[in-house]
C-alpha cells in the first residue's frame, strides 16, 4: 500500500510532548521537522536528548517564525492548556493542528476566541482538532460501541482511578484537591477545571444527532482525615483528597450522555469511597445495552523503577490518539473537526515484527 509522509513540527516537549516526538521520531509515515521550546533552555537542544532518547537530528527553537516556515502538514500541540494566540497563528500560516490541551469542540473557549480559532482555518485553510485519552479516545469508543445498536437511550463513561501517585498539583488543584472541604467556591472549581467534559458531552450528543437542552455539573467531593503527602505538595487534614464530578447532557428531565470522574487520593478519605478498578466503565443503554470495560496494562518489556516512570503509559495514551488522527485531519475540511468529522483514524505504521521494526506501512 502506497503512503503519504507528514511534515510535523511537535509544541512543546512537557511529559506529553515527550512522548510525542519518540512516537513521532519512530514513526514511518512521519517526518519531524520542528519543535517549539517553551522555555529559553530547551532551544538549540536536539529534541530527542530533550525528550529522554537519543538524538533524532532536530533542534528545539523558540522562533516561531523559523518553524511555521517550514510549511508543516501538521502542528502536533502538546501544552497542557490551549493558547488561543498560538493556535490562531500557526492555523493562519495554513499548519493543521492535532491537539491533547483541553480541547474537543472549542466550546469551551469564549464566542469570540472559537471564532478567531474558526476564521483562522478559513483564512490558512487548515484545520484544528482535539483528542487526548479522556476526554477524547474514551469517547471514541462509547461512538464505536453505540454503532451496534438500533436504539440508544443513554451513554455513560464512568472513569475511576486512584491518583495518589499521579504527581501533577497544577492540574489537580484546579478542580478541587488540596482545597478545604467546606470551601464554598468548591462546586465552581469543578466545573471550571474539568469543563472540557463538556465539549466532550457535546460530541457525543452530536454523534447521537441529539440537540441538549442543558449541559449539567453536578460535583461531590471527599476529605482526607490525616495530613497526605504527596511527594511534591501535601493534602492536610480536613481538605479535599476525593473528586466525583458528573456531566450529564439532558433533554428535557431525562439525562442522554453522563461523565463521571472518580479520583482519589490515599487510604484516609471520608467518605471511603470504593473504586472499581483503575479505567472506564462505558455504558449503551438501548437495544442493545452494551457494556465495556476498559483498562489499561503495561506490555511484558516494559520496565519501570520510579511511579515517574511508570506514568509514562499515561503520556502516551494522551499523545497517541491526536497524533493517529492526522492523516484525517489533514484531509478534513477547513475548520474545528471532532471524531464526528472524520474516518476513523487508524493506527498505521506502528505494527512492530520480531526484530522490533515497522512490520507494516500504510
Amino acid at each position: 500500500m502506497a503512503s503519504t509522509t507528514y511534515r510535523v513540527v511537535q509544541w512543546t516537549t512537557g511529559n506529553v510532548g515527550m512522548s510525542s516526538v519518540r512516537a513521532l521520531a519512530a514513526h514511518p509515515n512521519l517526518e519531524l521537522v520542528g519543535c517549539f521550546a517553551w522555555s529559553p533552555d530547551k532551544a538549540g537542544r536536539d529534541v530527542g536528548e530533550l525528550s529522554g532518547g537519543e538524538p533524532v537530528g532536530v533542534l528545539a527553537t523558540g522562533d516561531v517564525d523559523a518553524l511555521l516556515a517550514l510549511k508543516p502538514d501538521c502542528v502536533v500541540y502538546n501544552p497542557m492548556w490551549s493558547n488561543v494566540d498560538e493556535l490562531v497563528r500557526i492555523l493562519s500560516s495554513g499548519a493543521n493542528v492535532v491537539s491533547s490541551a483541553s480541547f474537543i469542540t472549542g466550546h469551551n473557549l469564549k464566542d469570540a476566541e472559537r471564532e478567531r480559532i474558526q476564521q483562522a482555518c478559513r483564512l490558512g485553510g487548515s484545520t484544528m482538532f482535539g483528542s487526548g485519552v479522556s476526554p477524547g479516545f474514551a469517547e471514541l469508543l462509547a461512538i464505536v460501541a453505540a454503532t451496534a445498536c438500533d436504539r440508544v437511550d443513554r451513554i455513560t463513561i464512568a472513569e475511576s482511578a486512584d491518583t495518589t501517585f499521579y504527581d501533577s498539583p497544577d492540574t489537580e488543584r484546579p478542580v478541587g484537591f488540596g482545597r478545604r472541604i467546606d470551601d464554598p467556591e468548591l462546586a465552581g472549581a469543578a466545573e471550571q477545571g474539568t469543563a472540557v467534559f463538556a465539549e466532550a458531552v457535546r460530541l457525543l450528543a452530536d454523534a447521537l444527532g441529539v440537540e441538549l437542552d442543558e449541559i449539567r455539573c453536578v460535583p461531590e467531593y471527599a476529605q482526607t482525615t490525616e495530613d497526605l503527602d504527596l511527594g511534591s505538595w501535601i493534602i492536610e487534614k480536613g481538605c479535599v483528597a476525593g473528586v466525583y464530578i458528573s456531566w450529564q447532557g439532558r433533554v428535557g428531565d431525562a439525562t442522554v450522555v453522563e461523565l463521571t470522574l472518580r479520583w482519589r487520593k490515599g487510604q484516609t478519605l471520608d467518605p471511603d469511597w470504593k473504586l472499581d478498578g483503575d479505567g472506564w466503565k462505558i455504558t449503551i443503554d438501548g437495544r442493545p445495552t452494551v457494556n465495556m470495560t476498559v483498562g489499561f496494562a503495561p506490555p511484558p518489556d516494559f520496565q519501570a523503577s520510579t511511579i515517574a516512570e511508570f506514568m509514562v503509559l499515561g503520556h502516551i495514551m494522551t499523545a497517541m490518539p491526536p497524533i493517529h488522527a492526522i492523516p484525517a485531519v489533514v484531509a478534513a475540511a477547513p475548520g474545528i473537526a471532532t471524531y464526528n468529522d472524520l474516518p476513523l483514524p487508524l493506527p498505521r505504521g506502528i505494527a512492530r515484527g520480531p526484530a522490533g521494526i515497522n512490520s507494516v506501512e500504510g
